[in-house]
């Protein structure tokens, strides 16, 4: 067994204590956050740099041992811990939280893949940009993770996934070597893009050490509004009107049930409804621009119109606590059957009605939490009550397969991880499957690097 030595080697390069081996030590980094995977591992490896990194991927791959490289591990599909079917290793780059430089000139920020998402925020917002990668849990998740699953968000509106906010990338390869292509040009046509290969990769062709992130102007000026609706059609009518009248102003659009709204509100007892009773469906609208406040406030007033119901923010403060509703959902309904799926903007009516209805007839009652980004088509549609849990692939099933007929995609955000894997077999012609296990067998052909995760 070579597992001892390989341990004391790892020491020597990461130091001691950044090699963990207790298993209540290595507890938190082997269960994913909704504590539905946990897997086993021979150690925690913490590396400070990219060069460490390089020298434990060599490492590993001299001596047949299996990566899963981690950041904050809030993933939702299990891609981030051990699957257990492999001697693994888990590859955790949090104390890779360095930002290297921030170019306002060139509205570019290079950071380490440990950094963690709120404080590249700040650190932007400190030198008056805006990184707009914006999630739940932004105060905890790292950009590593973010990119590695081409994280979506909020605000993908108006500045895409986190694919679209990346330059370059640094990689550590699966055979320890380093590729740098932090590159911070918006124009390179010099061949293939390779940093694409990379980004929604889950970890499997290569571990991402650092990135050149894209910044922009920091607005002067947000307004944001809570509004009820009559249903999802309303919904996707609403966002095609706003973006009529306000443009690219329009940086969120939310889409939230009254089911949802119910469960934050029995979950967190002191947040205000912010219109009781009324509606079963709700959008949460935010826009931001360069100017006077009170100018924006009238334009929101303007896009939504005379007849719609709703109530617009006052202060920073009513804008926050709107947001709080919104950003409470997953917590608030975390025990039933999930989905992180996406359809055309135009179709979300038709997702909805059509998986409700079939759920129904499966299933008899259930209880359906809809809530997410409708600006990009992408909703999370969870099913309860808890007792599905244990019919979890039969209920998932009959919402994956309204999905595919319209054309949609069973993974918007979240990656495919352990959870999706055998899934989406399902979903992408056969062609698609050959072309990434043609990849991955080029850049990992040990089949080393976080395996069993995404294919």
């Amino acid at each position: 067994m070579r597992i001892p030595l390989v341990i004391d080697r790892l020491a020597a390069i990461v130091g001691k204590s950044n090699v963990l081996t207790a298993s209540a030590d290595m507890q938190p980094y082997l269960t994913d956050w909704r504590r539905q995977f946990t897997g086993r591992a021979e150690c925690v490896v913490r590396p400070a740099s990219t060069a460490e990194v390089s020298q434990v991927v060599s490492l590993c791959a001299r001596e047949k041992v299996a990566m899963v490289p981690q950041g904050g591990n809030t993933g939702l599909s299990g891609g981030s811990v051990p699957g257990g079917a492999a001697r693994e290793i888990v590859l955790a780059l949090g104390r890779m939280n360095r930002i290297r430089e921030l170019d306002p000139l060139n509205d570019t920020m290079t950071v380490e893949a440990g950094c963690v998402l709120a404080a590249i925020q700040a650190a932007a917002a400190a030198a008056g940009r805006l990184f707009p990668l914006s999630l739940a849990a932004e105060g905890s998740c790292q950009i590593g993770g973010n990119l590695s699953t081409n994280a979506g968000g909020v605000n993908v509106l108006r500045y895409g996934n986190a694919r679209a906010l990346v330059l370059g990338l640094e990689v550590v390869l699966p055979d320890g070597r380093v590729w740098n292509g932090l590159r911070g040009l918006r124009k390179d046509n010099t061949g293939y893009d390779l940093k694409q290969l990379f980004l929604g990769a889950e970890g499997t062709l290569g571990v991402i050490t650092a990135a050149v992130l894209r910044l922009f102007p920091q607005p002067t000026a947000s307004a944001t509004a809570w509004i009820e609706l009559r249903d999802p059609q309303h919904a996707v009518e609403l966002l095609g009107q706003l973006r009529s009248r306000c443009g690219d102003r329009l940086s969120a659009f939310e889409l939230v049930s009254r089911a949802c709204v119910e469960a934050v509100l029995a979950h967190r007892p002191g947040m205000r409804d912010p219109l009781p009773g009324s509606g079963a469906w709700y959008a949460l609208a935010q826009l931001d621009d360069q100017g006077a406040q009170a100018e924006l406030e009238e334009r929101l007033a303007t896009g939504l119109g005379e007849d719609c119901k709703a109530v617009i923010a006052k202060s920073a403060a009513d804008a926050r606590a709107l947001w709080q509703i919104r950003e409470s959902v997953p917590e608030a309904q975390f025990t039933n059957v999930k989905h992180d799926v996406a359809v055309s903007v135009s179709r979300i009516p038709e997702l909805v009605a059509q998986a409700d209805a079939a759920l129904r007839a499966a299933f008899g009652a259930v209880e359906v939490y809809c809530f997410g980004h409708v600006g990009d088509g992408n909703l999370h549609y969870n099913v309860g009550p808890a007792a599905l849990l244990a019919q979890r692939e039969a209920v998932s099933r009959v919402v994956y397969d309204v999905v595919g007929r319209l054309g949609g995609s069973i993974s918007a955000e979240h990656g495919l991880g352990q959870l999706k894997r055998a899934e989406v077999l399902r979903h992408k012609e056969a062609v698609e499957m050959e072309l990434m296990r043609n990849l991955k067998q080029a850049l990992d052909p040990a089949g080393l690097m976080n395996p069993g995760k995404l294919l």
